[in-house]
């Protein structure tokens, strides 16, 4: 078995008789402004067996009704488990193409992450950890889902820091044994997946391996005896953090027992390379109102020592009166977002005012206007700069980037019990 946290993992497809377009529904934490999505997704599945009767969009998750919804899905379930609609994939890791709707293919692997391996708490030195502050409110009522599911479905995707593509670029479909191809519905590209035979995946093991290698890593990035991170959290940082929250409660409530091989130990999830041409972080950019925007822009003048002259770190600030380009003298991250979210931070707590984190340039500087605010237009974070800032800071701030598009978010597709 794999020594570090990404192992096989007994996986769930549909047989070959379902239809795998209507089966794929996209992850549950996207469009959760617009129900109309939902409403599409919705007519377009109809009575077809589907992802969609298992998972609850999170538009959905303060409705009066959201006990009766979570419910149906534990119903639903237990009801495609009684029927037998999947096949068993024991000991599996399934390879991944997706190509996203800008037709660049995105490729990944598909396995278990150890929950024991796994501590999103800030500052954690595990060798899976978050990249941004887990908002542990945002668990509960994530948590009411996974309790009393016999099944997961993921959306988690977790990056490896792999720029010779070790672990990755070895697979090639042609050698393996396709089981699944589709479009995917509402402008989500399509996917197709492969069955990993056990010697490639040995292949993958001996790969992960030697990026865990404690030399090695500490060598990368010019480090002495610092722990490991091997996987740094990509997509669904709450959803892992759920499965983490049920597994322990599950330890909890019955401390004499071995939960050493129970299957709500792994969270089912996705590896992808940081490196892959797909991925593209784009900056999350910061709205402030309800505020002295003259005041602001004073203290936080004399808080970071901004001025003119160039620097490593740096941000626009839009206001009424035009804009204007700020250097970062006096720092307190390694992200120009880090240093400037710990000051708005402080500074809405003592002073009031809301802040809001918006996509697009054009976007966050019309709304600054609406709202006669400030808007913070931050530089786009260089990919190389993830892992090391997550091991320095211990955690990115909050919304420090975007992902891609939200139409190229994860399909659901594979499913586990979590169950004995």
């Amino acid at each position: 078995m794999n020594s570090t946290a990404f192992h096989s993992a007994d996986i769930l497809i549909p047989k070959s008789t379902a239809d795998m377009h209507k089966w794929s529904v996209i992850a549950c934490d996207q469009y959760t402004s617009e129900p109309e999505y939902w409403e599409a997704a919705e007519k377009e599945v109809g009575d077809a067996r589907s992802t969609l009767r298992l998972i609850l969009p999170e538009i959905f998750l303060e409705d009066k009704d959201v006990a009766q919804r979570i419910d149906k899905i534990h119903s639903a379930m237990d009801d495609y488990l009684a029927k037998n609609i999947f096949d068993k994939y024991k000991d599996s890791m399934i390879y991944v193409e997706r190509v996203q709707s800008n037709g660049i293919i995105r490729k990944g692997i598909v396995g278990a992450i150890d929950l024991e391996q796994y501590d999103f708490s800030k500052g954690s030195t595990s060798q899976v950890r978050a990249t941004e502050a887990t908002v542990v409110e945002r668990i509960p009522p994530r948590l009411k889902v996974r309790q009393g599911a016999a099944l997961e479905l993921p959306h988690i995707m977790i990056l490896i820091d792999d720029p010779e593509d070790k672990v990755i670029g070895q697979l090639k479909p042609s050698d393996m044994k396709q089981l699944y191809s589709t479009e995917l519905m509402q402008n989500g590209g399509s996917i197709s997946g492969y069955l990993v035979d056990k010697d490639t995946q040995e292949c993958i093991d001996k790969a992960l391996a030697s990026l865990a290698d404690p030399d090695v890593f500490n060598k990368k990035y010019g480090l002495e005896n610092t722990p490991v991170l091997l996987y740094a959290m990509g997509d669904g940082n709450h959803s892992l953090a759920t499965a983490k929250e049920y597994y322990e409660q599950l330890k909890k409530s019955a401390p004499d027992k071995d939960f050493s091989n129970h299957p709500a130990r792994y969270a089912l999830a996705e590896i992808v390379n940081l490196h892959s041409d797909a991925l593209k972080f784009e900056a999350i950019h910061r709205l402030v109102y309800d505020v002295d925007v003259n005041g602001l822009i004073s203290e936080m003048t004399s808080a970071l020592a901004l001025s003119e002259n160039a620097s490593e770190q740096y941000f626009t600030c839009c206001t009424s009166e035009g804009e204007k380009k700020y250097f970062i003298g006096k720092t307190s991250s390694n992200l120009s977002v880090g240093s400037l979210q710990n000051f708005l931070d402080g500074y809405i707590k003592s002073k009031g005012g809301k802040i809001d984190y918006i996509h697009g340039k054009e976007n966050v500087k019309s709304l600054a206007a609406k709202h006669n605010g400030i808007a913070f237009i931050l530089p786009d974070m260089d990919k190389s700069q993830l892992f090391p800032t997550v091991i320095k800071d211990g955690a990115l701030p909050r919304k420090t980037f975007s992902m891609g598009h939200a139409d190229d978010k994860r399909f659901y597709i594979e499913a586990r019990k979590i169950t004995d």
